[in-house]
């Protein structure tokens, strides 16, 4: 069949044909949005889950709710080795710029500026080379005393009070978000709460991996009242077919039954193994339908294809020590894992992990969903870590 018609679109945060499965978050972030242009309080979303499972593809559906809804929006990803400060002060500079261009400038966004000054006095930075400054006095005693849990509340509040003043709505999405500090988490939270008690039209949308609620609940005791933390998981059964059977129907292309089930038994239903084996199963087939001998003829050519662009990325990363605690790991399979259990399998003592286990946390390799257990935060990386180094060596 043709390639070029190919429905299907393997790719980080590429959006899918069909996106299913994932109808109840939707809903969630309309009311979200709704409410907050109405001045009434509803939690933010901080959707977490596993690598592949179609976050970031869900934070961008929800940047289109949100401008269909009216909001001006700003789309940010949080680097690993990049300070909160200095990544989302260029975003919002350009967003009071869009304020200012609805109807002359006032003297909210005139201060939200002012205040972006000072923000920006307290950063060494620039962007492409480029240093960030803006032709405008800073407002001294607001968001300039270098702490950034007192200075990005005070700068969200300067920006939602510019929004009000041009009513309208803001929303800030940022993926990525647990790769930020626990001051930098804390910092969001705190704007976010300020943000709530002064009813203000700013609200803040996130995504990350499991970690994610553990870690802003001991950056801020009370985050669980401000966020709400939909779980992003695997598709159903019935969702990962509905995704395979939409599309190629709509290009006149069926897939036999079995076909499908052996799609859904090897993906487990994860939405970007999903896509890539939708993907190359099309472009062996010959004929509608697409058969069982095609999907297992194309699992031959997928396994490759993810070991290169999609494990192996993670997998280089990685130094000696800290393959051979996943590695490890891997040999018990998927799931939760004791840490004592991997510390057997390595025969060495269980305190000599702990900071191999905290550099892959914060490499978001692992996650611990619950204590004392660890689990990849990649799906079928178990498998992965298998062929990759097929002999585990003490």
């Amino acid at each position: 069949m043709d390639p070029i018609k190919n429905p299907f679109s393997p790719g980080a945060g590429s959006p899918p044909p069909e996106l299913v499965g994932r109808d109840a978050t939707l809903d969630q972030a309309r009311i979200l949005l709704g409410r907050v242009k109405l001045k009434r309080p509803e939690k933010s979303l901080l959707l977490t889950g596993l690598r592949g499972v179609g976050k970031t593809v869900l934070l961008n559906e929800i940047e289109y709710l949100a401008k269909e809804a009216g909001y001006r929006t700003i789309f940010i990803e949080a680097h690993e080795n990049k300070a909160l400060g200095p990544l989302i002060a260029p975003y919002l500079r350009g967003l009071l710029f869009d304020l200012n261009r609805i109807a002359g400038i006032s003297d909210k966004v005139r201060r939200g500026f002012a205040v972006l000054r000072s923000f920006l006095g307290t950063l060494e930075f620039t962007v492409d080379d480029v240093t960030i400054g803006l032709d405008i006095d800073s407002e001294k005693g607001s968001a300039d005393s270098g702490d950034i849990e007192i200075d990005l509340p005070n700068l969200f509040v300067a920006v939602g009070e510019a929004a009000e003043d041009r009513k309208c709505a803001v929303a800030i999405l940022i993926d990525e978000i647990q790769y930020f500090s626990q001051k930098e988490l804390g910092a969001l939270i705190m704007a976010v709460h300020k943000i709530q008690q002064r009813q203000l039209p700013l609200v803040l949308l996130g995504a990350g991996l499991p970690i994610l609620p553990g870690l802003a609940g001991e950056s801020k005791s009370y985050a669980e009242r401000l966020f709400s933390f939909p779980d992003i998981g695997a598709l159903s059964e019935e969702d990962t077919m509905i995704a395979l059977k939409g599309p190629a129907q709509a290009s006149g292309v069926t897939f036999e039954y079995s076909a499908l089930k052996e799609i859904f038994r090897l993906t487990k239903g994860y939405p970007y193994f999903v896509q890539e084996w939708g993907y190359q199963a099309w472009n062996l087939a010959k004929t509608s339908p697409i058969t069982l001998q095609v999907v297992q003829e194309a699992t031959v050519a997928v396994i490759p294809r993810l070991d290169k662009n999609f494990f192996r990325v993670r997998f280089d990363r990685l130094i000696p020590s800290e393959k051979r605690f996943l590695r490890a790991m891997a040999e018990f399979g998927p799931g939760a894992h004791r840490t004592g259990d991997i510390a057997d399998m390595l025969d060495v003592k269980i305190s000599s992990l702990g900071p191999v286990r905290s550099r892959l946390i914060r490499k978001g390799m692992i996650y611990s969903p619950a204590y004392g257990d660890m689990t990849f935060t990649v799906p079928l990386f178990d498998e992965f870590m298998i062929r990759a180094i097929p002999k585990l060596r003490a």
